[in-house]
């Protein structure tokens, strides 16, 4: 079972959360700023207004025969008018003495001639906004100077601000969101190709160490780069494994062959009874020596052959068949038939390297477990798919172990006293993963074991 990594938080989670966090900041900063605007437009505005206002009061006044008369005009207030009535205030000074107005409404301090001065401050209880302006008169040797003051509450200019500021904040909240849905997506694209990547990387088969050609952005890289190396790494490391095995059983089973013709030459010369048992059980270790490093070459080429398959158009009957009539000596010696049944033809593209090695282990191992005076039965079929299952009437499959037969070197526990290398049902199930199928062993019900191979 392969252990779990340590898990620390999620990039993604992180990504959008500093993206989320970025478009609130902004969010926040754009409303402020929108309504900081706004307002000192709108500021503007009225100051505009309040000075036009002034300026046509200055321009009614005039010195007649000595006396400064104004007479105020009617659009001077009339401009001031709001929706909100907001209150008007105002104030005339000559020479610095109250002329006219409300004598509550004060001269902004220090203005000079034809300078406006702006000033935010209160008169019977209400806020306004006022503005101050000085103009000298002159006039029959005389001259005088003349002072307005003009203020205005600003409830309009609350209520614009108000909605400015609702429209601010609906102008925000909509750039937040955007921005959220945005970081979102943002999020899935840039660690999408992470995942196809992943993806890539879990469809791959246990011996597919090829390096990865797909483009990737140039961040994922050096990520790419490094899975290449290792594979690059682990297939060197598998190659060579794989060659000194193969190496390792092609010279056990030399010696082993010489070893075991003067073991069997010496059998037939030796007469006391102890020393023939020696013998014989000599005989028996290296058959299972010699079977042993066979199956073990035979393994090591399958794992290269599986990892760079050879298909061709195979006849799967005929395959069988000439299979069946290699065999078929070996299991007379054995006091057994061999019988193939099932479809005249059965065509299939495949390695038949492979597949016939597959074959013969199961044939194999039925021979070696099927009581003498019995047949093994070999049937190639198309239904339900394509399909080589060998019984035999054996002992069978031991229930609670049927699960670990197919692993390396796992034998039964009624393979005692029979020669074996636990290889031989390993091998045949990886021919089948190897070509997209799978082996399953079963019991008869009218006793004995099935192993059916499907491609």
């Amino acid at each position: 079972m392969v252990p779990s990594p340590t898990v620390s938080g999620s990039l993604r989670n992180r990504l959008v959360l500093a993206l989320i966090g970025g478009a609130a900041v902004l969010a926040i900063l754009l409303f402020f700023t929108v309504r900081s605007y706004a307002a000192k437009v709108a500021q503007q505005g009225q100051d505009n207004i309040l000075v036009a206002s002034v300026a046509s009061i200055l321009d009614a006044a005039a010195l007649r025969e000595g006396v400064l008369e104004v007479d105020i005009p009617y659009a001077a207030f009339s401009m001031l008018s709001t929706p909100s009535d907001d209150r008007v205030f105002y104030a005339i000074f000559q020479d610095g003495a109250f002329m006219s107005g409300y004598d509550d409404l004060q001269l902004s301090d220090g203005p000079e001639e034809e300078q406006w001065t702006f000033h935010t401050g209160e008169v019977r209880g209400e806020r306004i906004r006022q503005v101050s302006a000085r103009r000298t008169l002159v006039g029959l040797g005389k001259q005088t100077e003349i002072a307005v003051a003009l203020g205005q509450t600003q409830d309009a200019l609350s209520d614009t601000l108000d909605q400015i500021s609702r429209n601010a904040a609906y102008l925000g909240l909509g750039f937040f969101l955007l921005t959220a849905a945005l970081s979102f997506w943002v999020a899935s694209t840039t660690f999408g190709q992470l995942n196809r990547l992943t993806m890539s990387v879990t469809r791959r088969g246990p011996q597919d160490l090829s390096p990865f050609k797909k483009p990737v952005p140039k961040e994922m890289a050096p990520l790419v780069l490094s899975l290449n190396s290792l594979m690059g790494r682990l297939d060197q490391s598998l190659s060579q494994s794989e060659d000194f095995i193969a190496e390792a059983a092609h010279r056990v089973r030399t010696p082993l062959a010489t070893v075991r013709s003067y073991a069997e030459t010496t059998l037939h010369r030796v007469e006391r009874k102890e020393n023939r048992e020696a013998l014989r059980a000599m005989v028996r270790a290296i058959d299972e020596s010699s079977r042993a490093a066979g199956q073990l070459l035979d393994h090591a080429m399958i794992t290269f052959r599986a990892d760079h398959l050879e298909r061709e158009e195979i006849d799967l009957v005929d395959l069988t068949r000439e299979l069946v009539q290699r065999l078929t000596p070996i299991a007379e010696m054995k006091e057994l038939s061999l019988s193939l049944t099932g479809e005249p033809s059965v065509p299939y593209s495949g390695d038949p390297i492979l597949i016939q090695n597959a074959v013969r282990n199961m044939i194999d191992n039925a021979l070696k477990y099927a009581p003498a005076d019995s047949t093994v039965e070999i049937d190639v079929n198309t239904t339900p798919g394509i399909q080589i299952t060998v019984s035999d009437s054996g002992p069978g499959f031991p229930p609670d172990e049927i699960d670990m037969l197919t692993r390396r070197f796992e034998r039964g526990q009624n393979a005692t006293g029979t020669i074996g290398s636990g290889l031989g049902l390993t091998i045949a199930q990886d021919v089948a993963t190897a070509h997209g199928g799978s082996l399953v062993l079963t019991n008869q019900q009218k006793g004995g074991a099935c192993v059916i191979l499907s491609l």
